[in-house]
């Protein structure tokens, strides 16, 4: 193995012409102006081809370690890092980690070299089909894209929740929360503290979620005014001017879809190294992450003009997201709500009110906006059932002799007989 050389293209040419040149077939003034060098370096390659033979060519540090290699104890101490607690990291956000937490500086293409080497797994990209670009909005606050992110965020350390997500479409700012589940109060929740943080914007961009859409039947006075069905989230942001778009596919929404996935990634692995197992704590998390993650990766718009619009004085957040139904007053100024019964303590000319369910739990009973006394009834007097009168038992009588079912029956009687003769008859 020792008398292998492992040459490259040029230097095989190189070769060729020294010698030649040793041979005296061409001169040296030849040979370097075919191989563009000067005549210096030819008969320095001639005399190294003379003392070493072919192996002259090959350059003499070829095979040994740089000098500026990583030391073996850092790369060790790095896989061992990378194969424990950054187990499942990719090499970008473990070159991250190395470096915040352990002071390591190593970069991302030396640690995928070294992922490979040592076949250390990791998530790589999945190539992704071709969608029609569509570009960005000028304007923050312009549209904002939302949704909520069903994951074992906390991977087994606490229950499965969901993340609401919010992100500018036009800066990639992200805002968002964790619930425990993805329905009307989260929605409604999540937000009121993005308007209570940002301002109003100008249109939400979100799937077709129950939560978002509804399924209820168009009422006769919609109808008449030419208006859809609105879930009660919709009917909210409609109260408020927002305007709601709904996304006919997933991929149309890709920046929220994109978001969802990296968070996955790197948000899932952060809350593991930070020890995060529940929803509150989780929360908290998000209040410290959300702020350098949006320093770090949101962009600049093309227009500086922020469309957010600020809250008008008086309008009251927590009377706009609400659950709002509809319950008839009945004669005795009572409402029925979800099997209870409410005792109504103003007189209103009215059969129609409204019940209000609120994020903070609490429940009105509402009238043109204007809230109503009222009680919960918890005892119901019971419903007197009236005294059945004993019914007398009842006789039966014998069937009389001459009855048509007693002279079928009667052995020997006549009847009986011609019914026989007929039957033979027949037969």
């Amino acid at each position: 193995m020792e008398d292998i050389l492992t040459m490259s293209q040029r230097e095989l040419k190189r070769l060729h012409i020294v010698r030649k040149v040793i041979d005296r077939r061409i001169k040296q003034k030849e040979a370097a102006e075919l191989l563009r060098m000067s005549e210096r370096q030819i008969r320095r390659m001639v005399k190294r081809v003379r003392e070493e033979a072919d192996r002259g060519l090959i350059h003499r540090l070829r095979g040994c370690r740089s000098h500026n290699a990583i030391p073996e104890i850092i790369k060790e101490k790095v896989l061992r890092f990378c194969k424990g607690i950054y187990s499942g990291f990719n090499p970008t956000l473990a070159s991250e980690k190395l470096f915040e937490r352990n002071k390591v500086k190593i970069s991302r293409e030396t640690l995928r070299q070294w992922f490979i080497c040592e076949n250390v797994a990791y998530e790589r990209r999945k190539a992704r089909p071709h969608r029609k670009w569509r570009p960005r909005k000028e304007h923050c606050g312009e549209m904002i894209q939302m949704d909520g992110s069903h994951h074992d965020w906390f991977e087994g350390r606490g229950a499965r929740c969901v993340f609401m997500g919010y992100i500018d479409d036009a800066t990639s700012r992200v805002y968002g929360r964790f619930y425990d589940y993805e329905g009307t109060y989260p929605a409604m929740d999540s937000f009121k503290r993005y308007i209570l943080r940002y301002g109003l914007p100008v249109s939400v961009y979100l799937d077709r979620h129950p939560t978002y859409t509804g399924h209820r039947k168009v009422t006769i006075e919609e109808e008449l005014l030419n208006q859809v069905a609105l879930s009660q989230f919709g009917a909210a942001l409609d109260e408020l001017g927002i305007r709601l778009i709904h996304a006919q596919s997933a991929p149309a929404k890709g920046r929220i879809e994109r978001l969802f996935k990296t968070f996955q990634d790197r948000v899932v692995k952060e809350m593991r190294l930070e020890g995060v197992k529940s929803v509150a704590e989780g929360n908290k998390f998000l209040d410290r992450y959300l702020a350098v993650f949006n320093r770090r990766f949101s962009v600049e718009p093309v227009s500086r003009e922020d469309l957010h619009r600020p809250l008008v004085g008086g309008v009251e957040l927590d009377g706009i997201f609400a659950v709002k139904t509809e319950r008839t007053l009945r004669n005795d100024f009572t409402v029925v709500h979800e099997g209870k019964l409410y005792q109504v303590e103003e007189t209103i000319r009215s059969d129609k009110v409204i019940f209000e369910e609120r994020i903070s739990g609490k429940k009105l009973i509402t009238y043109k906006g204007r809230a109503l006394r009222y009680h919960e009834i918890t005892q119901r007097p019971k419903k007197i059932q009236p005294a059945r009168k004993p019914s007398k038992p009842r006789v039966y009588a014998p069937a009389a002799m001459d009855n048509p079912w007693r002279l079928f029956r009667l052995p020997g009687s006549r009847k009986a007989k011609i019914c026989e003769e007929n039957c033979v008859g027949v037969l």
